[in-house]
């Protein structure tokens, strides 16, 4: 079995593969197989890999099952085996090296199952990278955050974070797990397709008293936003509905009626917001997202019944028990050491 196994999940990336995956082959160690894990593309990803990529594995799903879905079938059936997994998105730039500081933080700490790079944007080294930055965590209300990334300020990367600390959640653009952590967890949940998937399994993850790191001595670079771009309206329907879905697997008994009453009110308040910029789409998109968890909230009461059993961190410290909303807005604190004081 491998010590690591890298591994992209591709649909239609044709482009991104030819122009990143070069670097993983050559900046992954030995003791480290790289894997692409196709969601039934339909353009050339396929045919470029095995002309240029013949040490790259392969692994060719039926259909696109999505970011959870895909990376499930790849991982938890044992078609994949090594002691770490590393989820990789193919618009990342990874750098010499890269690989070796993840590895020995997690050799070194048995008590953390997942941990990320430092990641900064592929268009600017100097600022980070929107989805991941260096580590999130959770608002009171579920609105997740970044060092160095609150909304939509990106700050620049002045080395203000480079220090490993404790995480709510590790990106999905370059993630690593133990293997066993994955398994144990039971994967991501299939059914939110694709976004906060990985938040979900690292809140589930951390419930159970295990840790979860930035490592900072890692570097990576992600474009970001290549499947679907900021501001699209089905990116809009699922953050939304994904998220509403993974406060009532996760929130504790005590805090769920009032979390939820709340989110009712702000999300109506951010579809207003749409109305008034006319971006209808995303008005749209919020609604239905409303309607779409109402319709399947009760299909997660077995999850949700699992999860508070389960549970050893009460509450866990990296929710915060702010409301970010109230601390960017009206206090007009943009940057991640302003607000987590």
């Amino acid at each position: 079995m491998a010590k690591v196994a890298v591994v992209i999940l591709n649909w239609n990336g044709s482009a991104m593969l030819s122009r990143y995956l070069p670097d993983v082959v050559k900046f992954s160690r030995d003791d480290a197989e790289v894997w692409v894990v196709d969601n039934a593309s339909t353009d050339d990803s396929m045919q470029l890999l095995n002309e240029r990529f013949p040490t790259v594995r392969t692994m060719r799903l039926d259909k696109n099952y999505g970011f959870a879905g895909g990376y499930n079938k790849a991982l938890l059936n044992g078609g994949i085996q090594a002691e770490y997994f590393v989820l990789l998105n193919s618009d990342v730039a990874v750098t010499h090296h890269w690989l070796t500081p993840l590895i020995e933080y997690m050799d070194n700490d048995r008590h953390t199952a997942v941990c990320q790079p430092k990641i900064l944007s592929e268009a600017d080294h100097d600022i980070f990278e929107y989805a991941g930055a260096c580590g999130g965590f959770l608002d009171k209300y579920g609105y997740p955050f970044c060092r160095g990334r609150i909304f939509s300020t990106v700050e620049r990367d002045n080395g203000q974070y480079d220090f490993t600390c404790d995480l709510l959640w590790a990106t999905g653009a370059c993630l690593m797990i133990r293997s066993s952590a994955f398994i144990d967890a039971g994967g991501f949940d299939e059914r939110f397709f694709a976004h906060q998937e990985e938040i979900d399994l690292c809140w589930r993850i951390r419930q159970k008293g295990e840790s979860i790191k930035c490592v900072p001595e890692s570097v990576v670079y992600h474009v970001g936003g290549g499947t679907l771009p900021q501001g699209n309206p089905q990116k809009t329907f699922l953050n939304f509905r994904n998220n509403l879905t993974m406060l009532y697997k996760n929130l504790p008994d005590r805090e769920l009626g009032q979390v939820m009453r709340v989110r009712f009110f702000l999300d109506y308040l951010a579809a207003l917001q749409c109305l008034l910029k006319l971006d209808i789409g995303g008005f749209m998109a919020i609604f239905r997202a409303r309607r779409a968890f109402r319709k399947w909230r009760h299909d997660f009461d077995g999850d949700r019944l699992k999860i508070q059993k389960e549970r050893m961190l009460k509450p866990v410290p990296e929710r915060r028990s702010y409301s970010i909303l109230v601390r960017y807005f009206l206090y007009g604190k943009h940057k991640f050491d302003e607000i987590d004081k």
